[in-house]
């Protein structure tokens, strides 16, 4: 058994996020938040803080959410305490109570960072398969939408992240089209234009629907995939609605 600091943690070898110049924003908000506490790994390889915690589990997919995150949260100048707790209570959900804790003060640490936004969305692109990168997207227009209110700078720094991880166009105006609504999101959400024929209309489903099925991200956790079911419902409304509108059986 030994002890060890827990900013030294980063670089072990726990995937590839914390490599880079992700893992640089990683290994810095790891260091900041934890450096004062002491780890100690066990023979079976498990790690314990010296006040008793375990080290939060931060996968990959976790990772780029808590640095793509702070990017969004911290776009408009100010960090609204709405954003944080929408942040967090996926991480609650993901994760548990002490874990998302935890996580939370990396996001802290995160959010006083210059953030290499290319740099870190090249990364995530060239390792993050597109239905992974696409449901972040969803998410992080979930982010924009916890306080209330819509602002213009954080809709284009998401614009931006999605420009950067090689999302399309009309996939990015769907995800945008399920959280802001006008008289042609359900067509958005479709990827389709109001003119498009019933049957048009019908096959644009299918290839959105297995675009958007939840199973496409089933190896990222219960939580992930719940939100991706969420994404997947509006989908089907989106269809029932322009259903209903044409009389479609």
């Amino acid at each position: 058994m030994s002890k060890i600091k827990f900013g030294k943690w980063v670089g072990s070898g726990l995937g590839w996020a914390f490599g880079g110049p992700l893992g640089a924003v990683l290994g810095f908000a790891l260091g900041s938040a934890f450096d004062a506490a002491e780890v100690t790994v066990q023979k079976d390889g498990s790690t314990t803080y010296s006040s008793g915690g375990s080290v939060p589990p931060v996968g990959d997919f976790a990772a780029c959410l808590l640095v793509l995150s702070a990017a969004v949260i911290k776009s408009d100048g100010k960090t609204m305490k709405s954003e944080l707790d929408f942040v967090k209570k996926f991480l609650v959900q993901q994760f548990g109570e002490d874990h998302a804790q935890q996580q939370m003060l990396m996001l802290r640490e995160i959010l006083k960072q210059d953030i290499p936004l290319q740099q870190v969305c090249q990364q995530i692109k060239q390792f993050m398969p597109v239905a992974e990168r696409l449901q972040i997207i969803h998410y992080l227009f979930g982010i924009s939408k916890a306080d209330g209110s819509v602002d213009v700078l954080e809709l284009q720094t998401i614009q931006t992240i999605s420009n950067y991880l090689g999302v399309h166009p009309a996939d990015f105006a769907s995800l945008k089209a399920m959280y802001f609504r006008d008289v042609n999101s359900d067509y958005q959400i479709l990827e389709i234009e109001p003119k498009a024929s019933d049957e048009e209309v019908k096959k644009a489903y299918r290839r959105m629907a297995v675009k958007y099925h939840p199973d496409k991200v089933i190896s990222l956790g219960e939580e992930v995939q719940k939100a991706a079911k969420e994404k997947f419902q509006k989908l089907q409304n989106a269809y029932e609605n322009i259903k209903k509108q044409r009389g479609i059986s």
